[in-house]
């Protein structure tokens, strides 16, 4: 049995470092929600220090939110906001003789698109017309999934270790309570479970089972180092090999 193991680096977080080297996989943050040039070299050096695969986490261009609100843009400048992200990360890999493999969307960008039809296809044409070898990182079980898979990008189907989800697949809205997990044991059981493909708990407590390629934690939250080193132990104890899906 195989799992990638990714979070999302470069937003200012205290323990990237320490993180990086748990991971198989990284996305990192291109300027839209957060980064910089100097967090995005910092992280690429850290991801190639390590041979962690590297992704691009491209969002709405809204700093001051965090990119986790949809805001409304004409798809002409959404595109050209999200090209000009991935490709700044492209150019900075290719200087450091690195490489992007595949693109994850951020926050409401990532919510979104996974129901919305006409975002989906901007986001799979803007890939597409930047590098069709670049993959796509999304939520498993979505229709943004299916649509990429569909026009020929290799997809990644995700699932959250340190999220709630709705009986629908959904993840829960970080507007709502009990939206993020904090207990190291429900993080943990709902890791194992996605990993094998068993079911756990939804937020409602009926049972969801989701069929995922990576696992993903935030590194903005307070226990996401003892998350991700956790979820590691317990992964190798299972026999289960941490490897990038990229």
């Amino acid at each position: 049995m195989i799992i990638d193991l990714n979070a999302d680096l470069g937003e200012g977080s205290d323990f990237d470092a320490e993180l990086m080297p748990l991971l198989s996989s990284c996305n990192i943050a291109c300027g839209g929600h957060a980064g910089d040039e100097a967090s995005m070299r910092t992280a690429l050096q850290l991801a190639q220090q390590h041979d962690v695969c590297i992704g691009a986490h491209p969002s709405y261009p809204d700093r001051a939110q965090f990119g986790r609100v949809v805001i409304e843009l004409e798809p002409s400048q959404l595109q050209a906001s999200l090209t000009a992200q991935i490709t700044q990360l492209q150019r900075l890999a290719t200087e450091q003789g690195t490489k992007v493999r595949y693109v994850k969307p951020h926050g409401a960008l990532y919510n979104q698109a996974a129901i919305d039809s006409d975002l989906a296809q901007l986001l799979i044409a803007t890939i597409q017309n930047i590098d069709p070898s670049l993959g796509l990182m999304g939520l498993a079980g979505s229709s943004l999934l299916e649509q990429a898979a569909a026009a020929g990008l290799q997809t990644i189907a995700e699932g959250f270790i340190d999220r709630a989800y709705e009986i629908d697949g959904r993840l829960r809205s970080r507007s709502l309570a009990g939206a993020v997990h904090h207990e190291p044991n429900v993080a943990l059981q709902q890791a194992l479970a996605l990993a094998k493909g068993m079911p756990f708990p939804s937020y409602t407590k009926l049972p969801i089972r989701l069929t995922v390629q990576s696992l993903c934690l935030h590194s903005d939250t307070p226990q996401a180092l003892a998350f991700a080193q956790a979820v590691r132990t317990a992964l190798v104890a299972e026999a289960i090999t941490i490897q990038a899906a990229c």
